[in-house]
């Protein structure tokens, strides 16, 4: 892609080209992480460590799931966000496309909710939709065309919408390795299609950080971070900084290819599952060890 289309579509994702230095990324947290906190602590905390932007997760059992927001919360997050001098980056989904038999409305109705809380909740520009999309891993082939059928549906809805969403490679599901990315996203011609990137899961089979970050940065408009231990299918994950990841390259890697948009961190349910995690305390623990990558 070259450098004027991705700074098109980065300001079509959310205007983070404009909005950062030459050189520096946003550094943020989800609140994916922070199950358990109400949403106004856990923006408080994002803001109050020094993080400078957050995605909210709109999955059943989170507190922002579309249908627990009244409008006055909705407005009431816009605010806060912004009196936190914070960025809402994105919105995290959970769907399937590998699931596509009878669940097509579904999915389009959860992606005009997903839509309404970006354009409500965003102080500036829109938040993206990022997600996954589902699938057996051992199921690529057989229903590889569905998932495209699929896909070709929701993109139709997000331009309706005029919203982007952005899909992610996952390495427990059908679509785990960047040539499966780009193989899906082939099939469907819109720049409302966008990447997420996020090399925790590439690990996970001993892939090459910065050939995959080839393959897929120029059309990402948002990144996840996390780390792995082990490799497929007995890995797990773990924080960024606590894993084998040297994130002072990674982040380099990112900028020398041309990416300005927001990074984040992502705290998988392999983490915040365990007893004694403490959202706050991990967001204090990511951001001691992995924020001077982005100084």
């Amino acid at each position: 892609m070259d450098p004027t289309r991705r700074s098109a579509v980065a300001t079509l994702a959310g205007g983070f080209v404009a909005a950062s230095q030459p050189g520096r990324l946003p550094f943020g947290f989800s609140l994916y992480g922070m199950k358990t906190l109400p949403w106004r602590e856990g923006l408080a905390h994002v803001a109050r460590i020094g993080y400078q932007c957050t995605e909210l997760s709109l999955r059943a059992g989170w507190n922002t799931e579309p249908k627990l927001l009244t409008g006055s919360d909705r407005a009431e997050i816009r605010r806060r966000i912004g009196d936190l001098a914070l960025e809402l980056s994105s919105v995290m989904e959970n769907l399937g496309l590998a699931r596509a038999g009878g669940n097509r409305e579904s999915n389009l109705e959860r992606l005009r909710a997903a839509a309404e809380v970006c354009h409500e909740c965003s102080p500036g520009r829109p938040a993206l939709i990022e997600t996954t999309v589902g699938g057996r891993p051992d199921a690529w082939e057989e229903t590889k065309n569905a998932m495209a059928d699929e896909l070709g549906a929701w993109i139709r809805k997000v331009e309706e919408l005029k919203i982007t969403l952005a899909i992610k490679a996952h390495s427990k599901t059908a679509m785990s390795r960047p040539e499966r990315l780009l193989w899906l996203a082939g099939q469907v011609r819109s720049d409302r299609l966008q990447f997420v990137y996020d090399f925790s899961h590439f690990a996970a089979f001993g892939l090459d950080m910065r050939k995959t970050m080839e393959q897929i940065v120029p059309r990402t408009v948002f990144v996840h971070i996390k780390d792995t231990i082990g490799r497929a299918p007995d890995h797990h994950f773990v924080l960024p900084g606590d894993g084998p990841v040297d994130f002072k390259p990674y982040v380099r890697n990112l900028v020398e290819l041309g990416y300005r948009g927001p990074v984040v961190v992502e705290v998988s349910v392999d983490v915040f599952d365990q007893p004694s995690y403490d959202p706050v305390k991990a967001a204090e623990h990511v951001w001691q060890k992995v924020s001077p990558s982005f100084a």
